[in-house]
This record gives C-alpha cells, sequence and structure tokens, in this order.
C-alpha cells in the first residue's frame, strides 16, 4: 500500500500537469493541412502531460490514489478535475480520432494498454460517469488488439514504448474483467511469442524504461497456471539465483535529468521493482531499485511528467490493492 504522504506527493504532481498543454509532443499523423491542430484540439481529455499516453497513465494515477485514499486532501480537486475532463463529449472526440483511418497505429500498443487499465481503474469508482464516458474508446482498443494480434508476426523487445509484453500485461487485467475473448487471445499470444524462450541476457540500454526481460517474465506469470509458470521461468532465467544477468540487479543512474532519454532510466528502475514484486521476488532488491528514483517523481519534467505512474505500479505489485 502506499502511504498517504506519499499519495499526497504524487497527486499533487500529477494533478500539476494532467492538463498542461506544453511542451507537448504528438503522435499525430496529418492527411492535409486541417489536420495541424493543438495538442488541446485534438485531445480535448488528454492533451497534459507531455504526451498523450503519459496524460491516461497520469489519470489512472489519480483516479487510483482518490480510491485508495478516500480522505487524500487532493481527492476534491481530483473528483472536480475529473468531472470536468473525463466527460461524454470529450471521451467521444479522442474516440473519433483514434477511428480515423490514420490513426491505426495511434499509440499501439503502450497506449492502448494504458487507456484500458484508465478504464478498469475507473469502473471502480461506483457512481460517477468516467467508466461509461471511457468504454467506448477502451473497445476501440480491445477490436485494435485483436488486429494487431492477428497481424504481429514477432513480438517486439525494445525497452520502450513498443514493447509488446508490457502491454499485454498491462491489458491482461482490463480483458479478464471486461472481454474474455480478448483474455484468451492474450494469453495464447503471449505463449507464442515467448513460451520457447531460454537463457535470457539484458544489457541496459541508454533509453530504457522498460526491462524487456523482466516485463516478459511479468506477463508470463500473469498468463501461465503457477506450475507452467515456475517451469518457464527456470528456463527463461536459469542463473536468476545467482544474479544473472547482472544489468537487472544493479539500480540505472540518471545522468541528466532534463534529458527526456536519458531520464527514462528512473522508469527502469521503477519497472524492475514492479516486475520482481509481481514474481514475488521483491525484498531488498526492488526496494534499492525504488530508492533510487524516488527522488525524480517530482523532479526534472522530463521525468515528473510520467514517473509517478511506474512508482505507483512498483509500490502496488503484489499488495492485493485493486
Amino acid at each position: 500500500m502506499i502511504d498517504a504522504a506519499t499519495a499526497s506527493r504524487f497527486a499533487r504532481t500529477a494533478l500539476g500537469h494532467v492538463t498542461q498543454e506544453y511542451p507537448n509532443k504528438l503522435d499525430h499523423v496529418m492527411a492535409g493541412p486541417g489536420d495541424a491542430l493543438t495538442p488541446r484540439a485534438l485531445h480535448p481529455a488528454f492533451y497534459g502531460s507531455f504526451d498523450w499516453h503519459s496524460c491516461v497513465h497520469s489519470w489512472w494515477t489519480l483516479l487510483t490514489l482518490a480510491r485508495l485514499h478516500p480522505a487524500l486532501p487532493e481527492g476534491p480537486d481530483i473528483a472536480a478535475l475529473a468531472d470536468k475532463v473525463l466527460t461524454a463529449d470529450n471521451l467521444a472526440a479522442e474516440l473519433a480520432y483514434a477511428q480515423r483511418p490514420q490513426s491505426r497505429g495511434f499509440e499501439r500498443p503502450y497506449g492502448w494498454a494504458w487507456l484500458l487499465t484508465l478504464h478498469l481503474e475507473a469502473s471502480r469508482h461506483e457512481g460517477q460517469g468516467w467508466a461509461a464516458h471511457i468504454a467506448p474508446l477502451a473497445r476501440h482498443f480491445a477490436m485494435g488488439w485483436r488486429d494487431y494480434l492477428a497481424t504481429l508476426a514477432h513480438p517486439i523487445r525494445t525497452p520502450t514504448h513498443p514493447n509488446t509484453a508490457f502491454a499485454m500485461r498491462l491489458s491482461l487485467d482490463w480483458a479478464d474483467s471486461f472481454d474474455a475473448e480478448l483474455a484468451s487471445l492474450l494469453r495464447a499470444a503471449a505463449r507464442r511469442f515467448y513460451g520457447e524462450d531460454r537463457d535470457t541476457r539484458e544489457a541496459v540500454a541508454g533509453d530504457a524504461f522498460l526491462s524487456p526481460a523482466l516485463v516478459e517474465a511479468a506477463l508470463m506469470r500473469r498468463a501461465l497456471p503457477p506450475a507452467d509458470f515456475a517451469v518457464w521461468l527456470r528456463a527463461f532465467l536459469p542463473r536468476l539465483h545467482e544474479g544473472e544477468p547482472a544489468a537487472l540487479f544493479v539500480p540505472a543512474r540518471v545522468t541528466d535529468a532534463s534529458d527526456g532519454k536519458a531520464a527514462h532510466l528512473d522508469g527502469v528502475n521503477f519497472t524492475r521493482a514492479w516486475c520482481w514484486r509481481e514474481m514475488g521476488l521483491g525484498g531488498d532488491l526492488a526496494a534499492r531499485h525504488m530508492a533510487a528514483s524516488l527522488p525524480a517523481v517530482d523532479g526534472d519534467y522530463m521525468g515528473s511528467h510520467w514517473l509517478a505512474s511506474f512508482a505507483l505500479l512498483a509500490m502496488l505489485a503484489g499488495k492485493g490493492d485493486d
């Protein structure tokens, strides 16, 4: 569980940027000059937080914190802003954008997974209309997953946004609640993509915020029965008990927090902590990774516009808070 003081700290940070339009990095394919629009015109709900996906998962952070801490001082501000931003009209505009022919690859699959995660969290807030407003966009991305899984011949193993395993892991939580057919497709794809992986190696990329090996392991833990996962993990990371691959055990160090790519390494620390705890192997190792990057959550904007979400994922892993 995240303590009340940390919840307030994260909430203040996210409230400070979910409606901050600039600076902004768009994922936007233009079909003509009429598509040269501002972030807020294109995305009336998710125009803040530097980029679309960070805005989406920052809203997940806010709603999660408000649910876990009903007396959170920032709770009324979160609810009021959600009522103002997560409206039926704004989400209908987001859906219309996603349905453009030019948007087939928009935020695929990272942003899709976070939108599904936001919808799942919104559904836990009874008496609010947020989940109903987000639901059509969630269903659109769920259908996108079907097309994507049929198209994708090989998994994408990069340590950044295109990574297939991370998006599948997040999306499985939503699918298990809302779309049993998609959940089955995701589990089958996990076996197809990763079931025969053996004796993995990993070095840290300079712009990584994901650990390809560990997010794959976190997915397989969610996708496989426990006994099957135990067999798979022994083959995938056969020297885990010996501290190998060594890169997974030493927190990454950010040399320039104002450089957006360099700042990704704070994210890889949180992701490793999340994955270790997902697999029940956290302990001191996860704590060391968390401690290395917690100051960055409300530091330079290149990190602060997104890091709270990954820190929160790690803090909640294995806690049964969802």
